[in-house]
């Protein structure tokens, strides 16, 4: 097997099957606002499809945990203040002078001030939440990925049942002629009932062919509404996307290389390292909890009730220090618990490593495979419109059966949606190989910036 990257091959039979497959189909002749290109639906998606946002909202959720670790390094300030209304003033008399003990009318406040000056727990508790975020910024990234390709592959999904569709029309048209031309014949009494009854059999089976095609269309396209948060899905043509004959285009790439590219870009795997890393910051946190912790408060208070120091106001300031010298091996057994968790992410990361290769490799036989389908499928609808047409002809001619003429139109319509079929899945084996590279669906890498 070629390690050439086929999504990028120069060649012109990929490029033709692209062209067919994407761009054969209704004309677009509509209102521009009724056109629905893949662009725009995946921007629809992303702006209303509810797992979209929520990958929106768990990044800022992230966030806050961050803003909380990061709280522990600040300071706290809080500030109180209290009446009271007594029924009697108590005073007192020291030498000449009064001294108010009680009042009528009592006002306090008070303004206290804590900080942190060192908690070893803190240290890793911040970076932990760091590193989750850049993890959940990942996760998120993926998450908006996943729904694009989910959203591509229901929009070529959908061209293809349209594109089924017309085939289904296309059976219709040859049926009718056929039962034109068997009633023509048999008025001329050149050939039996027979005839008119299996070229009635032939339409009947076309028409009911259309109706099924036409709710199967129907649900295909809700499904693709679904996803796009759009109830006026059903008035809308879809544009074919013109990205996938740019990329038949580029230059090509070797499979290792590619390969080594998607397990650095892949957003779900980034998400695991940076996971992973989040979990070896807090294996530190047990061992420097035997550290002892520092903290400073000071207070600042008010009252007008000044009593016997005639003092209305009064400050003081102060340390504590506090050191857990033992704690039941407490700090040994998360050690050893989060020692295990980390590792247990490293091995997650491996294995993901591991199933981007197998991805990658999956992709590249697929779409290799898609390829070559395409390829036959073009020869056989070939093959099957250039019989049809010769037996319908030979009918005409009174040199064939009206059997062999509905036989040539079955064989017509099953090469014609086997051609479609195989187009269809050229697209999707284009875009999972898109998937596995870790790119968007029009090769891009996705953005971690919301």
């Amino acid at each position: 097997m070629s390690n050439a990257h086929p999504k990028f091959n120069k060649k012109p039979r990929l490029r033709r099957a692209v062209i067919i497959g994407l761009l054969l189909g209704p004309s677009l002749a509509i209102a521009q606002d009724d056109i629905l290109s893949l662009e725009k639906a995946i921007q629809l998606a992303l702006t209303r499809n509810e797992r979209a946002i929520q990958a929106t909202e768990r990044v800022t959720a992230a966030e806050a945990k961050v803003m909380r670790a990061r709280a522990s390094f600040l300071p706290v300030l809080n500030a109180t203040g209290n009446y009271t209304r007594r029924p009697f003033e108590v005073s007192r008399i020291i030498g000449n002078q009064i001294f108010i003990v009680q009042n009528y009318n009592a006002l306090s406040g008070a303004a206290r001030l804590s900080m942190t000056l060192f908690n070893s727990s803190n240290i890793p508790t911040l970076r932990q939440a760091n590193l989750d975020k850049i993890s959940e910024e990942n996760t998120a990234a993926d998450s908006r990925r996943k729904l694009t390709f989910e959203v591509s592959n229901a929009f070529i999904a959908t061209l293809g049942v349209d594109q089924v569709l017309e085939a289904s029309k296309h059976r219709f048209d040859y049926a009718k002629q056929a039962l034109d031309a068997a009633r023509a014949r048999y008025a001329a009494g050149l050939v039996s009932v027979n005839d008119v009854t299996r070229a009635e059999l032939e339409y009947a089976s076309a028409e009911m062919g259309i109706t099924q095609v036409s709710g199967q269309r129907e649900t295909t396209w809700l499904q693709l509404g679904y996803l796009l948060d759009d109830d006026t899905i059903l008035q809308k043509k879809l544009l074919p996307p013109e990205f996938l004959l740019k990329a038949a285009a580029e230059s090509s790439s070797t499979l290792e290389r590619l390969i080594d590219a998607a397990q650095d870009r892949r957003p779900d795997l980034n998400s695991l390292r940076w996971r992973a890393k989040a979990q070896h910051a807090l294996v530190l946190d047990p061992s420097l909890r035997y550290l002892p912790s520092l903290t400073f408060t000071g207070q600042y208070t008010y009252t007008n009730e000044a009593g016997l120091t005639g003092k209305n106001t009064n400050w003081n300031v102060g340390l504590s220090l506090s050191w857990s010298i033992f704690d039941g091996f407490t700090r040994n057994a998360d050690y050893q618990e989060r020692r295990a968790t980390a590792y247990m992410a490293d091995l997650d990361v491996k294995s993901t490593e591991r199933k981007v290769e197998l991805d990658v490799r999956g992709a590249f036989v697929t779409l290799n495979n898609a390829r070559a389908s395409l390829k036959l499928a073009t020869v056989a609808y070939e093959v099957a419109k250039r019989n049809a047409t010769e037996t319908a002809e030979l009918y005409r001619q009174g040199l064939s059966q009206a059997l062999q003429v509905a036989d040539a139109n079955v064989r017509l319509f099953e090469a014609e949606v086997g051609l479609v079929q195989a187009r269809y899945n050229l697209g999707i084996a284009y875009l999972n190989l898109e998937a596995a590279l870790g790119l968007d669906p029009f090769g891009k890498e996705p953005t971690l910036v919301y």
